[in-house]
């Protein structure tokens, strides 16, 4: 098979295991006796990415070849996704989960193996690229769209997919035992990630390259905090973790919040292709983000970096004040589709094109650990911090009711439009970059 073909195979797959029920796990975590902890389980997310992908990378560096690195990870955490299922199968459909203690350990486990593959299989793509004499600038775009795709098509799966009594079948229509609403979604998550690991065993060897005279400090990425010193350094990555704040809002909370409309007296929007269909809906939102890396290029060059982060700051005001005013029935779930389209400005401009201004503004020596410093700031301690103050937000204004999170709603997304409003004005007053020639 073409080289390029079976890296874009491995970021189909990559992204695919995330994609089964990173958005629609709010859903499932409710009905099971868990929906007051839905934001830690996305800050788990973001506390695991604040070490676990330099220690895998440490460990990629000098003992496992990356390409059977990324394939263990993958094991472990499909097994661990697979013991989440199980114990959701035990409990039975639409039942509070028996072990919630046990459920939450696995998933935690599954996670901190899962979030260093995504490093992992950058490194693995690079590398058989650049033996094989590929130009990465060129040639990895279209592969890391393929992953982008992935994502899109699992959560198309598990919107559709049901198991029931009768067996296995698709359905656009309301039902309980579809796979987003159910513990089935660890099951394709779980599935996928072993079928991965067994994948990634075929692919090209990565040897490690021997460094020498490296730091302790340089192999944990900590030399870039040096960077701190500099004041447009330190604004950058300060706003960056406030922005990072709203990364995970809408991936722990879009998909309860657009289901709880079935629990609405309104026939009208409780029955809405839009009610029943949340995580379809919603997986227009990565249908944006792939396009939108395609419009960056132009508008960097057009209007400078600042402009472009700035895009997107007030891109997320927009994404959560359409789902604040939205509803799922016509013309409201407009609103919806609005919000969803947008989410690839507020996502990609500033993730893309920050990446873009660390690399150009650091030297060649703190490069790397500078971009690990950046998705640490954003991943990691903005999401964690974004997540959990989110959840106390949610669960403030609203309760689980019949399954479905009930509450003032509107209140809960203007107080985030209004948290990313402030982010994006104060960021366009007080950082100013200097312009390069």
């Amino acid at each position: 098979m073409n080289l390029k073909l079976r890296l874009s195979l491995m970021n189909f797959l990559e992204f695919a295991v995330w994609g089964a029920y990173l958005t629609c796990m709010g859903n499932y975590l409710g009905s099971a006796g868990l929906g007051e902890q839905i934001a830690w389980f996305y800050a788990i997310q973001g506390i695991v990415s604040i070490f676990m992908p330099t220690i895998m990378g440490i460990v990629a560096d000098k003992y496992i070849q990356p390409q059977r690195l990324l394939g263990l990870c993958h094991l472990a955490a499909g097994v661990t996704m697979l013991g989440c299922w199980w114990l959701g199968h035990e409990s039975g459909f639409g039942n509070e989960l028996s072990d919630k203690s046990l459920f939450i350990t696995l998933y935690a486990i599954s996670v901190a193996f899962f979030m260093p593959t995504i490093a992992l299989s950058n490194t693995v793509a690079f590398s058989a690229l650049k033996k094989n004499n590929y130009d990465t600038v060129k040639d990895f775009p279209p592969i890391r769209v393929l992953g982008t795709i992935g994502f899109i098509a699992t959560m198309w799966f598990v919107n559709c997919a049901v198991w029931d009594d009768g067996g296995f079948s698709f359905s656009l229509q309301e039902d309980v035992h579809k796979f987003q609403y159910t513990h089935m979604q660890f099951f394709v998550s779980g599935v996928l990630s072993i079928l991965l690991c067994a994948y990634c065993f075929t692919l090209p060897e990565c040897r490690q390259e021997k460094k020498e005279n490296v730091s302790l400090m340089d192999s944990l990425g900590l030399s870039a905090f040096k960077l701190f010193k500099t004041k447009k350094m330190a604004l950058f990555f300060i706003f960056s973790a406030l922005l990072g704040m709203c990364l995970q809002v809408t991936n722990g909370y879009a998909g309860p919040f657009i289901t709880s409309f079935k629990g609405s007296a309104d026939a009208a929007v409780s029955t809405s292709f839009a009610a029943n269909n949340a995580t379809l809906l919603t997986s227009i939102s990565q249908i944006s983000e792939a396009l939108c890396i395609l419009m960056i290029p132009f508008f960097l060059k057009r209007f400078g970096i600042k402009v472009v982060m700035l895009m997107s700051m007030f891109a997320w005001v927009f994404r959560f004040g359409f789902f604040g005013i939205g509803n799922p029935a016509m013309p409201g779930v407009l609103l919806f589709i609005l919000s969803c389209i947008v989410y690839g400005v507020a996502f990609d401009f500033f993730n893309v094109s920050g990446g873009i201004f660390v690399d150009q503004e650091c030297a060649p020596s703190v490069k790397a650990s500078a971009q690990g410093l950046f998705m640490m700031m954003t991943n990691g301690i903005g999401a964690t911090v974004g997540t959990l103050a989110a959840g106390e937000i949610v669960n403030h204004y609203c309760t689980w009711q019949d399954g479905y999170l009930l509450g003032d709603w509107t209140t809960c997304w203007f107080i985030f439009a209004g948290f990313a409003l402030i982010v994006g004005v104060s960021f366009g007053l007080v950082f100013n970059p200097e312009k390069k020639a």
